[in-house]
């Protein structure tokens, strides 16, 4: 479930290997660049970290960063 904290969306993702967190990323990556909207994210090894939010709108978070995460939400 993703968290409001700090003006930003967060959450973290696990999965097998670093493999598939990558081919995850990857995923995101073509919906995040279709929406104009790219994610401040992290990943070491099988973990990929999100925090989200919309810097035009002075870093805070948006209908773009919910529908954002919906949709990272519905790659699993």
């Amino acid at each position: 479930m993703w968290r409001e904290e700090n003006n930003r969306l967060k959450k973290t993702f696990k999965f097998k290997d670093f493999t598939e967190a990558f081919g995850f990323m990857t995923k995101v990556a073509l919906i995040a660049e279709k929406a104009d909207h790219h994610p401040l994210w992290t990943n070491v090894y099988n973990t990929v970290s999100f925090e989200l939010s919309t810097h035009d709108a002075g870093d805070v978070v948006t209908d773009k960063d919910r529908n954002l995460a919906k949709a990272i939400d519905q790659l699993l």
